[in-house]
């Protein structure tokens, strides 16, 4: 374990933020470095329990007391062979996922829990640092090719697994750029692009192939088409479809889902050019109380926008774990990111009843869900971040009822395989295309059991298929 008394000599210390005021002016990522002296002395903390719960709470099973201790002995890079051996994608995890692990930390049931998640961050920049091999691969190959369709975080998931177990991996991805919501879905301020890139020429030198602008079914490759060409397919199309409020005056200009208006954002970053949906001078209303939603709001603070306004529908969540979501469950809980420290109101138990305008949105009329005053706003930008309501199928062909859930996502068998579609080439799915919308973590859980029921297959089936040619580099 770490220090046997440190979580009671240590408090928890996260990195610092950078002042609002000089955050706001650029898209960089928000936190300040930490030392090494700070980083393991919070590896310290961990009380190493008899049943670490923590590692049941992390849907990955990430061997969470074991690197905390190394990470508390300065053993950075044994500390990295440990979680790559569970997680594809620490620098991910650590930035974006709402850790679910800490929530189960035995330490927080009476005090601060673990910073688990910087914990992985720092491990993982620790072994990009040191120069340490991040995209293992196999020494042998098995002849066999393996397609993945979606680059998110459970399709690349899926590739750097199978990589690993000796396939020929190709990815394809519809958009211009590998990384699907890792590349537009996330703001700059939370996970800067460089890092993205670095993974991804990563898994290139080690031999994934990567077809950007490849989108299947759309153009001249259907899916069928594509089963010709590999052993395996994986399906990990995430689930992009947004839940939209069908009140009057959704029509007008200016009423936006909240992931068309954060992938111009992205694309205006990348492109050092004005976002085409700019917040600048605005009045913006975020219809939506979650992260996408907190994306958004630190997305409009950067683009100068003149007020935001963040609604929910449901009522303030508690600030203190209730009763009803006791410990080691992940508690739904009052939630303050960097972007609500950066300004910005926020309504609860208010619903949306109309918008109205000119053509273009002009103000908003809403419901206090209590005492059902009704009052309206300025509203000059509307953002709705509602969440999503499923993977996009029709152009994949899937649109048979036995290839569904009643969720209208894809269905599978208990080993990831899409049973209703027959043929040679067995299909299988993974990541929110079967789960729903969810989290980070779980995609990649998800993207890594769908390669280890693939490489099953593989092992057990023969091919008729040739030999994969070399992997050649692309531009992402």
């Amino acid at each position: 374990m770490g220090k046997p008394t440190g979580f009671l000599e240590f408090d928890r210390r996260g990195p610092a933020l950078r002042p609002v005021a000089v955050r706001l002016r650029d898209w960089r990522e928000v936190y300040e470095a930490q030392s090494d002296e700070a980083v393991q002395t919070q590896g310290a903390r961990c009380m190493d329990c008899g049943i670490p719960f923590c590692m049941q709470g992390c849907p990955l099973g990430n061997r969470i007391p074991v690197f905390n201790d190394l990470v508390y002995r300065g053993r950075w890079d044994e500390a990295a062979e440990q979680l790559l051996d569970t997680n594809n994608f620490p620098e991910f995890t650590g930035r974006l996922c709402p850790a679910p692990c800490e929530s189960a930390c035995v330490l927080g049931i009476g005090s601060d829990p673990v910073t688990i998640e910087r914990l992985e961050y720092e491990v993982i920049e620790h072994a990009y640092a040191r120069g340490l091999t991040v995209q293992r691969s196999s020494a042998t190959s098995s002849g066999r090719r393996v397609a993945v369709v979606g680059s998110g975080p459970a399709g690349l998931a899926a590739a750097a697994q199978l990589l690993t177990a000796g396939h020929h991996v190709e990815v394809f991805e519809r958009a211009d750029a590998i990384g699907g919501l890792l590349r537009y879905g996330i703001p700059e301020f939370k996970l800067e692009k460089d890092v993205l890139d670095r993974r991804l020429a990563a898994m290139a030198d080690a031999g994934v192939v990567f077809h950007p602008s490849s989108p299947i079914g759309e153009g001249a490759t259907s899916l069928a088409q594509l089963q010709e060409g590999f052993d395996a397919l994986v399906l990990a199309v995430g689930s992009t479809r947004p839940r939209l409020i069908p009140v009057p005056g959704a029509e007008l200009t200016g009423v936006h889902p909240a992931m068309t208006y954060l992938e111009a954002a992205n694309r205006a970053v990348r492109d050092h050019q004005v976002s085409p949906l700019d917040a600048a001078g605005k009045n913006v209303i975020i219809l939506g109380g979650g992260d996408t939603g907190a994306d958004c709001l630190g997305t409009a603070h950067r683009q100068g926008a003149a007020s935001v306004t963040q609604i929910e529908i449901m009522d303030e969540p508690p600030h203190q774990r209730p009763g009803d979501q006791p410990w080691p469950t992940m508690a739904r809980l009052f939630k303050v990111t960097s972007a609500h420290e950066e300004g910005g109101a926020r309504r609860f138990a208010t619903e949306t009843l109309e918008f109205h305008g000119d053509g273009d949105v002009r103000e908003i009329v809403l419901r206090d869900n209590h005492s059902g005053n009704v009052v309206t706003a300025p509203a000059d930008l509307v953002l709705i971040a509602a969440g999503f309501v499923g993977p996009e199928l029709d152009a994949l062909g899937l649109t048979a009822p036995e290839t569904l859930t009643a969720r209208a996502t894809i269905a599978v068998n208990a080993g990831w395989r899409v049973d209703s579609l027959r043929g040679t080439t067995p299909v299988f799915a993974c990541g929110d295309a079967v789960r729903g919308q969810s989290l980070i973590v779980w995609a990649i859980a998800e993207g890594r059991s769908a390669a280890a029921a693939v490489d099953s297959y593989l092992r057990d089936a023969p091919s008729a298929l040739p030999a994969p040619v070399a992997p050649y580099s692309v531009s992402w």
